[in-house]
Parts: C-alpha cells; sequence; structure tokens
C-alpha cells in the first residue's frame, strides 16, 4: 500500500499534508500529475511549454502559500483548483502581453515620428563630429582609443602593443588620449 502512495497522482489530502510536512516526493508528483493539463490549456491558447512551465510553477507556489498560511480551505477538486489558477494566471499574461502588441494608431499621441527623426539626426551629428575628432587625434592615440572603446582589447594587449613598461602607464596614455578627443570633439561647430 505505501508503495500506491508513493506512485501516480495524490490524493487532495496527501498534498495539502505533503504541503505541510515539507515533502519534497508529494511535490513532485503534483508536479508531474497535472501538467499535462496545464500544457494544453498553455499550448491551445497562444503559448508554448515554457510558457506553461511558468505558469504551473506560478500555480503551484501560490498553493504551496496558501497551504502553508493555514487558512487554505479545498472547495472542489485540487486538479479543478490549480487548473483555475493556472488559467486565471494565463489569461493575466495574455492580456499583459497584449497591451504591449496593440495597433500602433493607439499610441499615435504618444509617439512623435518628428521628435524621433530630429533625436536621430542630431545623434548622427554627434557621431560624425566625434569621427572628425577621432581622425584629427592623430596616433598613436587614435589607435588607443579605437582599440579600447571599439574594439574592446584590455589595457594589458595595449600596453603590449605600444611597448608600454606596464598598464598602468598605457592607462596614463589613454586618459591623455581621451582628453585630448574631448578637447577636438567640443572645438568643432
Amino acid at each position: 500500500m505505501s508503495k500506491e502512495l508513493n506512485s501516480g497522482i495524490p490524493t487532495d489530502s496527501e498534498v495539502i499534508l505533503g504541503i505541510l510536512n515539507n515533502s519534497e516526493s508529494v511535490l513532485k508528483r503534483l508536479y508531474i500529475a497535472y501538467f499535462p493539463m496545464i500544457l494544453q490549456l498553455v499550448i491551445n491558447n497562444n503559448g508554448n511549454a515554457d510558457d506553461a512551465k511558468d505558469i504551473y510553477q506560478e500555480a503551484i507556489i501560490v498553493l504551496y502559500n496558501k497551504v502553508k498560511t493555514g487558512d487554505f480551505e479545498l472547495s472542489s477538486k485540487l486538479k479543478t483548483y490549480i487548473y483555475s489558477i493556472c488559467r486565471r494566471l494565463w489569461l493575466k499574461r495574455l492580456t499583459h502581453m497584449n497591451r504591449y502588441g496593440g495597433d500602433i494608431k493607439d499610441f499615435q499621441e504618444y509617439l512623435s515620428v518628428d521628435d524621433e527623426t530630429e533625436k536621430n539626426n542630431e545623434r548622427d551629428i554627434q557621431f560624425n563630429k566625434m569621427g572628425n575628432a577621432l581622425q584629427l587625434l592623430g596616433e598613436p592615440c587614435k589607435t588607443i582609443i579605437e582599440d579600447f572603446y571599439i574594439n574592446n582589447r584590455s589595457m594589458q594587449e595595449i600596453c603590449e602593443n605600444f611597448g608600454y613598461t606596464n598598464a598602468d602607464n598605457a592607462k596614463t596614455q589613454k586618459y591623455k588620449c581621451l582628453q585630448r578627443l574631448k578637447k577636438l570633439f567640443f572645438q568643432q561647430k
């Protein structure tokens, strides 16, 4: 008889007692028992297996917390209770996802194409100014700045490439180069 209790779908009272007694085996059996039903629910309603796992996990946490607080009263089958929690959570998630996937016309009063175009144009001007300043910088500063900020090279690599005695000296040189670059950038009109 104990073998029967340790395999298959746990009874509702087994689950509640298992949660109260921190039984991992009951929780594992619970996870296995009703997941296919939740998977079907989520897949049939524009979701996937990962979504179903997330929703099921959240539902089990809700159940676990309710039972642990001591004021849990089951008025239906546990299977129905879990299904209703998952259904509510999934509908809530779908509503949340659809809130951001609406028609662009719904957001026209908030989005101004002219503002975005102006910002992009200003950004392009700033990038061009920085490119010009970088060209005016000269060597070795141009290469040090490009190696560090664009090519993501470490100070140790820069130290070895330029023959500095240590990475701190390379860092000092990079700082001086950066100061010159800023000066050239802000001198442009």
